[in-house]
């Protein structure tokens, strides 16, 4: 009933040239990845993303998934209430990521990753005067945050699959997807440290957006291509981020 690729249902892969056809199942996927890893590496496009996804946990799963209802707490928010707050993100999360597929069909990735960690710092500049004004500020924050919340991820996928070629693109995003979850498992820790070390998520938000400044800049930086592996043993990277 399921189908592995494209031409099984008689159609070309979307966007790929004609003559291109689906690579066949892989021996080994440990293998592959680790292959695949070493072409990548040695390239600082693909470092670029990976910091660029280190921030994006930092500054969604880590900091706001985690530490939220925590933050709101500290401000007389009734928990059930924030997490009615939090539960929204979802929503406008769902209407964000497909927008942002939308977009990343039609304009450059690296514009939009610009606008969607500029924005996210940002918000997180205005979060902590939010939590104290009260439910109309925080739920506007809340919006527009849940819209940027995966946004990222599509444009993301697009610039890998720019940089590393159809083949070695699901492997280049499995381990920029890796920073994602280091940068996560750093941020629930760190802010909690600094929540028990000042008395206040402010530093934490703060720290987290400047983060996401530093990832937009970053991104507009991605240039180059990183040579696809020969077969399942790979070949050397190439692309770069320039200076």
């Amino acid at each position: 009933f399921l189908r592995d690729k494209p031409e099984d249902v008689g159609q070309q892969a979307y966007g790929a040239p004609p003559e291109h056809r689906t690579p066949g199942p892989v021996p080994s996927p440990v293998r592959t990845a680790l292959r695949g890893l070493r072409v990548v590496s040695g390239s600082g496009a693909f470092w670029v993303l990976w910091g660029s996804f280190f921030v994006c946990g930092v500054s969604t799963n880590g900091l706001i998934q985690t530490h939220f209802l925590e933050a709101a707490h500290d401000h007389d928010i009734a928990r059930t209430a924030a997490a009615t707050l939090i539960s929204l993100i979802g929503l406008f999360d769902i209407i964000g990521t497909i927008a942002s597929g939308w977009l990343t069909d039609r304009y450059d990735p690296r514009k939009l990753l610009f606008a969607y960690y500029g924005l996210r710092g940002l918000s997180l500049l205005l979060l902590q005067p939010a939590l104290a004004s009260g439910h109309l500020p925080l739920g506007l924050f809340i919006g527009f945050y849940g819209l940027d919340w995966v946004a990222t991820v599509p444009p993301t996928v697009a610039l890998c699959r720019e940089l590393c070629g159809p083949e070695l693109a699901t492997v280049a995003y499995g381990w920029v997807f890796a920073g994602h979850q280091v940068g996560a498992s750093l941020a629930a820790w760190g802010a909690g440290w600094l929540r028990d070390a000042t008395g206040s998520y402010q530093p934490a938000f703060l720290l987290a957006a400047i983060a996401c400044f530093v990832a937009a800049f970053g991104v507009q930086r991605v240039r180059g291509s990183i040579g696809e592996p020969t077969g399942t043993t790979g070949t050397t990277g190439t692309a770069v981020a320039t200076t």
